[in-house]
């Protein structure tokens, strides 16, 4: 396709075009309607004049008769720029005047006529143009005829240069808005070309490409600035989809070749029952803990792609941190770990409350975890985790505190990633999961999981929304 063709295609110029001409018809209707008012005024003017003269006339003839109304038309026929005048008889015979030549008839009708005519003064047989007037003929008693008119040229005229200036307006009007709609669209479709050139790019696997962007604010900036968000969004995900199969690849590679191994193992030397009962019981613990990680990988890509918004309901988010505490308490007493739970105002929100609990289930269990792992010294004040549920203005906080090692500031955005397990946890069991997981039920709810210092040890902080996430139509 050609660039011109191009250009003629956008909905930019087809835009153009309708309002081009829909300008271009309201300014003919404008011009038009200056143009027949003009003329009508300028009519208007002309019988004014003429009623008057055929007053005065006609009162010139009640007092000196018609001799001296032929005096007067007379006279003022000889002046420069005069009316048109015509004394006749009743028979048609001019008795003053300055007109001749005019259509048969004329003078028989009564009212106002638009008629040729020649003046007396010029040449008969010459070549002049032709005159238009507009006249009223009068019968006076006695017969006589009166006729008095004007000369249209004036407003021919006039009519003519208005006539000329809307042609040169509207001609004027089409060129200028043709070439301010191709200018547009040359500028629009430039800015389109590339747009396209880099989704080609983004296409072809640049996810790095981001859509160009002038600076005017106006919607086509509108539209690249959340489109390049959602080029962020789509390239983070990517990411993140590449990291977690290397994860998978790494993390999950280690305990499948140890339960293989221990299966082969079991194979070869276990040569009583109880050997090979132990092989197996081995074997399911394995097999649990990697249906374990698998499970909390379905729950983070169903979490993160939205598909649990369909459950949501209002719950009171104080009861499950309760539900919570008392699930959890034996086996921090077991541990030797205080739990203590803080919520007794209901605190409700809009939710999946599966997903919530499952979310304040994990941070519970990461903190009587490492509060163990930690060791204290003799005079370290006892373990102690505390979990809350309360209103702070539009949002709900679910809070799990401990007094545990914690987690160094640097490290805190590291351990909401999948896999990501910090140096001194590498010898409790456990995937790398928990965290990543709560983070995605966060998102999921349009909120927030933040890991701040509790000086000392972790507090661990979910804001949820009170009305629930906002639904995404269709």
């Amino acid at each position: 396709m050609s660039a011109l063709g191009k250009l003629l295609r956008t909905t930019t110029f087809k835009l153009t075009l309708v309002y081009l001409t829909v300008f271009a018809l309201f300014a003919v209707a404008l011009l038009g309607y200056f143009a027949f008012n003009t003329r009508r005024l300028i009519t208007e003017q002309i019988t004014d004049t003429v009623n008057a003269e055929i007053t005065g006339l006609s009162e010139q003839y009640r007092l000196g008769g018609i001799r001296r109304l032929v005096l007067t038309v007379d006279a003022r026929a000889r002046r420069p720029g005069s009316s048109l005048y015509l004394v006749t008889t009743f028979n048609g015979d001019t008795l003053a005047g300055n007109v001749t030549d005019l259509p048969s008839g004329v003078l028989d009708q009564d009212g106002w006529i638009e008629t040729p005519y020649r003046r007396l003064d010029e040449t008969e047989g010459a070549n002049h143009p032709e005159h238009h007037s507009l006249v009223r003929v009068f019968q006076l008693p006695g017969g006589f005829r009166l006729l008095v008119g004007r000369d249209l040229e004036e407003r021919e005229r006039l009519y003519g240069i208005v006539a000329s200036a809307g042609r040169w307006s509207i001609a004027l009007v089409i060129v200028l808005g043709l070439g301010g709609g191709l200018f547009v669209t040359r500028r629009v479709l430039r800015r389109v070309d590339a747009m396209t050139a880099t989704s080609r790019s983004i296409m072809a696997g640049d996810l790095g490409e981001r859509l160009p962007i002038e600076g005017t604010g106006d919607e086509l900036d509108r539209l690249a600035e959340n489109l390049n968000l959602m080029l962020e969004r789509i390239e983070a995900l990517m990411g993140g989809l590449k990291e977690v199969s290397d994860n998978i690849a790494h993390d999950l590679k280690t305990p499948l070749t140890r339960l293989r191994n221990r299966c082969e193992e079991a194979l070869r030397t276990a040569g009583s029952e109880a050997e090979y009962r132990a092989a197996l019981e081995g074997t399911i613990e394995e097999s649990d803990g990697l249906i374990r990680t698998f499970n909390a990988l379905l729950l983070i890509a169903r979490a993160e792609s939205g598909q649990s918004r369909e459950d949501m309901t209002e719950f009171d988010a104080a009861e499950v941190a309760r539900d919570i505490g008392e699930l959890y308490e034996p086996l921090a007493e077991e541990k030797g770990i205080a739990l203590k739970v803080d919520a007794e105002a209901p605190a409700t929100l809009k939710g999946n409350r599966d997903l919530v609990s499952q979310a304040l289930a994990n941070l519970v269990d990461n903190a009587i975890k490492y509060s163990v792992a930690a060791g204290r010294s003799a005079d370290a004040p006892p373990a102690e985790i505390k979990v809350g549920a309360v209103i702070d203005g539009d949002r709900v906080l679910l809070t799990v505190a401990d007094n545990g090692p914690g987690i160094p500031e640097a490290d805190r955005s590291r351990a909401l990633e999948r896999f990501v397990r910090l140096e001194q946890s590498r010898s409790l069991p456990g995937s790398g999961l928990g965290l990543s997981l709560v983070a995605a039920v966060a998102r999921l709810h349009d909120g927030e999981l933040t890991l701040a210092d509790n000086a000392p040890g972790l507090k661990s902080i979910i804001a949820l929304p009170r009305t629930g996430p906002v639904q995404m139509a269709g």
